[in-house]
């Protein structure tokens, strides 16, 4: 062991100060097309020394070519009471290779992982304040970190963005002993050269020249394609804890009995709350509803990522206490209240965010899950709460956590579940409106909207913004109306049926363009789409549809007395694998007015890059449609 050590103590210095990349911005075309930055030089190199003492090494040299390419050039490293940082500089060069800054430790800006809260004091950040003068410019980056904790070791991912590409990245696993060696996940290795090296102390996998993916309209997450590597312990420790997850089932009764165990207890006096506010509901679901939004309205949230802050939730008595805490100590808080007045509840580790990423079901580790949210049994199934928001309804988890699997705590073990999904006609928006075009073109009339499924989750914020904001809202989302005047609008979210309605009194001049005894003018008056993706010459990556939704419209508009329908096209029927539009219109003579009726489905679902032109063209389709005019004709002699 000891002569591993000294061995070991001669590779971390070449790891860090030994590897000399090219600093200069000296590129070779294929590394620089696509590219707002390029990584020279990508390592990591983790070192697990025993069960309880782990050390990471990273090293990166980057060349940023415009400012777009700053967000690639991130210096940072964080910190707390188990988390050591070793080393931490940079250098900055010019073009030519020349060192034109040199940051030591010191340097770094050093400030608290989670501001305004005292419970995560021991979370940190230490990160370089850097304004570049000049590009392109090579920023060279290292740190060593150790920890006593092995339960989360970093994946690796080879081309983490788009618009960056990499000239040499390297990711390698050192271990004293066998009963040490980590297990590895290669995902989406394809054919992109990387090369896989193995010895009885270490593995190792190493690529070179990938070239940068373009920020290409609809293209997936990531993580969905590119090449990257997840590594776990089968047995590991945390905080003290040993542990042995080989499975999900396995790592859910460590997280019980090592995380959660204990930390439920909540002072008498909030149990007998608890009790009070749902005293004479016999429903569970409706004592759920009370609890969850008495949280929401007496606690509020401190962002902590999961890993940053610890992975154990702060005690239920103590989040009772001060009133706040982060996605694990307000879920935790949520579920002992639950429990004290007998609703039972699952604490859930999910990949969280607005791209959907799932736990993977064969390879559990703790590196996977950046928030948590609730499951609450119902019958067969759940209510699934995320007790982070103070405005989200019960049983709504919106585009952050939905259609994804996610690990579900349970007494006697983990298990994989699958989040809600909100696809396709679930994700509705319905549009009335009754409203009257005068002589001269202008328009008056009164909108309502409805919103559900993600669609709601879109509209519901509007209500909590200022009314210069929600003005500006209006005439942003209708900017094709003319001088358009609000003159009243209201809000009404019913957060039980989680649906959210808008109704706007509105009017504008000069909609529809007046000649020559002709008004022509659009009977799509409120909901137009004219989305039509980019356009690419050479499409490089498939696309999706995340979700797809469902719009239905109807319009009644009162034509202005002395004119008549010259032309107008009475139905428009588009289909296609990605959808269907469907619009028709009819006049009513005793009322002289136009009934407009459309209805558009935008379907959920993957395509390969040989269909993106086929979308393409149904989504300008459908622009076109929703621009369709009707010509008004004028009867007998003008009256001006």
């Amino acid at each position: 062991m000891r002569s591993y050590t000294l061995l070991f103590l001669c590779v971390a210095v070449n790891f860090l100060h030994g590897q000399q990349p090219d600093h200069t911005a000296l590129l070779p075309k294929e590394l620089t097309t696509h590219a707002d930055a390029v990584k020279r030089l990508d390592e990591m190199q983790v070192e697990i020394l025993a069960l309880d003492k782990m050390t990471l090494r990273r090293h990166q040299v980057i060349t940023v070519l415009n400012a777009r390419g700053d967000r690639h050039a991130q210096a940072y490293a964080w910190y707390d009471d188990s988390r050591k940082i070793r080393e931490l500089q940079a250098s900055v060069y010019n073009a030519l290779g020349q060192e034109v800054e040199k940051f030591k430790e010191r340097d770094f800006e050093d400030v608290s992982a989670v501001d305004g809260a005292t419970l995560y004091t021991d979370s940190r950040i230490k990160y370089l304040d850097y304004t570049p003068v000049e590009y392109p410019y090579t920023l060279d980056f290292s740190y060593e970190i150790s920890t006593p904790n092995t339960a989360a070791i970093p994946s690796w991912p080879f081309l983490g963005d788009n618009r960056m590409s990499i000239e040499k990245s390297r990711y390698e696993l050192r271990f004293a002993e066998p009963e040490l060696r980590p297990e590895c996940l290669e995902l989406n290795m394809g054919e992109m050269g990387i090369k896989r090296h193995e010895t009885d102390h270490s593995i190792s996998y190493e690529a070179s020249s990938i070239a940068a993916v373009d920020d290409e309209s609809l293209c997936p997450d990531f993580d969905t394609f590119m090449p990257r590597i997840m590594t776990r312990l089968p047995v590991f420790s945390y905080e003290g804890y040993e542990g042995q997850a080989r499975d999900w089932a396995e790592m859910g009764r460590w997280i019980q009995a090592n995380l959660l165990s204990g930390q439920d207890v909540l002072p008498a006096a909030t149990q007998a709350r608890a009790r009070s506010l749902v005293k004479g509901i016999e429903d569970p679901m409706e004592k759920a509803r009370v609890i969850y939004e008495y949280v929401q309205k007496n606690t509020r949230y401190i962002s902590v990522q999961v890993g940053i802050g610890g992975m154990k939730p702060i005690s239920a008595s103590e989040v009772d206490r001060v009133k706040y805490g982060d996605c694990k100590g307000l879920s935790n808080y949520t579920k002992s209240l639950l429990a004290a007045v007998g609703v039972p509840a699952y604490y859930c580790h999910v990949q969280a965010g607005p791209e959907k990423e799932d736990l993977q079901e064969d390879f559990a580790d703790l590196m996977q899950g950046n928030h948590i949210i609730l499951a609450i049994p119902d019958g067969n199934g759940y209510h699934w709460v995320d007790c982070t928001s103070p405005i989200l309804p019960f049983g709504f988890l919106g585009d952050f956590t939905d259609d994804r699997n996610v690990l579900m705590v349970k007494p006697d073990g983990g298990e994989i579940v699958h989040t809600p999904a909100y696809l396709n006609e679930t994700n509705f928006q319905g549009t009335t409106a009754s409203c009257a075009l005068d002589g001269s073109g202008g328009l008056k009339g009164k909108v309502a909207i409805e919103t559900r499924g993600i669609q709601y989750d879109q509209h519901f914020l509007l209500q909590s913004r200022s009314r210069d904001d929600q003005v500006k809202y209006y005439k942003d989302y209708w900017s094709y109306l003319n001088n358009l005047q609000l003159t009243d609008f209201s809000f009404d979210n019913n957060r039980k049926e989680v649906s959210f309605k808008e109704d706007v009194s509105l009017s504008a001049a000069n909609y529809a363009s007046n000649s020559r005894k002709l008004m022509l003018f659009s009977p799509n008056l409120f909901n137009r789409s004219d989305y039509v993706p980019d356009r690419y010459r050479n499409r490089e990556l498939p696309f999706e549809v995340s979700r797809g939704f469902l719009d239905e419209d109807n319009f009644e508009i009162r034509l202005p007395e002395g004119y008549a329908i010259e032309a107008m096209n009475p139905e428009k029927n588009i289909d296609s694998e990605f959808g269907q539009y469907r619009s028709s219109l009819s006049y009513d003579k005793a009322s002289h007015s136009i009934r407009y009726h459309r209805k558009l489905m935008v379907k959920h679902g993957s395509y390969p890059k040989e269909k993106y032109e086929a979308y393409r063209d149904f989504r300008k389709q459908v622009a076109a449609a929703d621009n369709d005019q009707i010509i008004l004709a004028q009867k007998g002699p003008l009256n001006h």
